[in-house]
């Protein structure tokens, strides 16, 4: 089996146990596999010096700033999740737009445990993303993120919205994913503030 990245960072793939094409589908065919038989997974990936593939995220999730560079918002996502138990799920916005923003949803579980901790009990969990101890616990993560993001990537403004972001819900599939098109839909306004500061 062969691999190679072509030049957005998607993986490739050839050999003689990769499919031959879609049964009665030309078309789907065409856009899977090229001329010279590579398959075009879909996956972002890098390849290590060794040979070893680690995907990064899907190519159709992959946003590209108004400067052209391309980004996965899921990488991103996970550093902010990473860097504050207090963030508890994060969608980064900045497709076309000249730097990332991110919706920030706090942790139903760890933030009010942090907020009583820190002068904070008896602020309602709706309420927690209004006080300024909490934005600045945001901000700590954010900063921590960012310091491990490339530039481009990095969070320049961010929100933080009301409520939980349940499996299923408005928000997120049942198996987690980030519902973006909704997301951008239901908190348009936020975004655009966001890009009008």
């Amino acid at each position: 089996v062969e691999v190679r990245l072509a030049e957005d960072g998607e993986l490739l793939v050839r050999s003689d146990v990769v499919m031959t094409g879609y049964r009665n589908a030309p078309d789907k065919t065409a856009e899977a596999l090229d001329a010279d038989g590579w398959l075009h997974t879909g996956d972002i990936a890098t390849i290590d010096e060794d040979g070893y593939v680690t995907l990064v995220d899907r190519k159709k999730e992959l946003i590209i700033s108004s400067a052209g560079k391309n980004m996965s918002p899921a990488n991103i996502e996970s550093e902010l999740k990473g860097a504050s138990p207090v963030i508890g799920q994060a969608c980064c916005i900045g497709d076309a737009r000249p730097y990332n923003t991110a919706i920030i949803v706090l942790d139903t579980d760890f933030a009010p445990a942090w907020a009583a901790k820190h002068g904070l009990e008896g602020v309602p969990f709706e309420r927690l993303g209004d006080e300024a101890t909490m934005r600045a616990a945001v901000q700590d993560g954010v900063d921590a993120a960012n310091g491990r993001l490339a530039r481009a990537e990095q969070i320049k403004e961010f929100v933080i919205v009301r409520g939980d972001w349940s499996p299923g819900g408005d928000e997120l599939t049942p198996t987690m994913k980030l519902k973006r098109k909704p997301i951008g839909e239901k908190y348009a306004s936020d975004i655009e503030a966001m890009y009008a500061s």
